[in-house]
């Protein structure tokens, strides 16, 4: 089976980003799945663009997206998108929407289609710090959860995100990458 599985360049003055180094430091085989990494820039509507066009050539099974967190103190697997963007600080391409629908007309919300329980149970049973989100924001990380799953929706592909906190040099909370890493292929384990 088939999961991709995708990560964010570095944004808001970042020189790296958690979510891509962990995903870069996975195996390529887990479980059942093959993974392909995609790296994603941070940016409104083309990093969902870039990951649903990759999901589609791929005829992916499942898709599951990391993004960083500053400030949370756990691996968050994410348990719904809202159809918003508002962007406290510009994305890489200096677009600051504020109280834009991602896509006009569509559902307020959607609900993972992951095991978001299980992941976390399992992070947690690896001795990493898990608990549920009920906000995946409304930044560039909401905007690609909310439009995979609405791209998706109806559909065998289940898709899920997952929020990992700084880098110990990056700020505070923070895991260590190898924490990171561990969490998300104990995520993977469970798909």
């Amino acid at each position: 089976m088939k999961l991709l599985i995708t990560g964010f360049e570095p944004f808001g003055g970042d020189a790296v980003n958690p979510s891509w180094e962990a995903v870069q430091a996975l195996p390529e085989q887990i479980g059942q799945y093959q993974l392909h990494k995609l790296r994603l820039p941070v940016v409104f509507g083309k990093a969902a663009e870039m990951a649903v066009a990759e999901a589609e050539r791929l005829q992916a099974d499942a898709v599951l997206a990391i993004g960083l967190a500053g400030g949370r103190r756990a691996v968050t697997p994410e348990v719904v998108a809202i159809n918003l963007r508002d962007a406290g600080i510009p994305d890489n391409a200096g677009l600051q929407p504020h109280d834009e629908p991602i896509a006009p007309g569509a559902p307020a919300a959607y609900f993972a289609t992951l095991p978001v329980r299980a992941m976390k149970d399992a992070i947690r049973a690896a001795d990493i710090p898990a608990m549920l989100s009920y906000s995946a924001g409304v930044y560039v990380c909401n905007d690609l959860m909310y439009s995979l799953l609405h791209h998706f929706a109806g559909t065998q592909v289940r898709c899920g995100f997952m929020h990992v906190p700084y880098l110990p040099d990056m700020g505070t909370p923070s895991l260590p990458l190898e924490k990171i890493t561990a969490a998300v292929k104990a995520a993977v384990e469970t798909l």
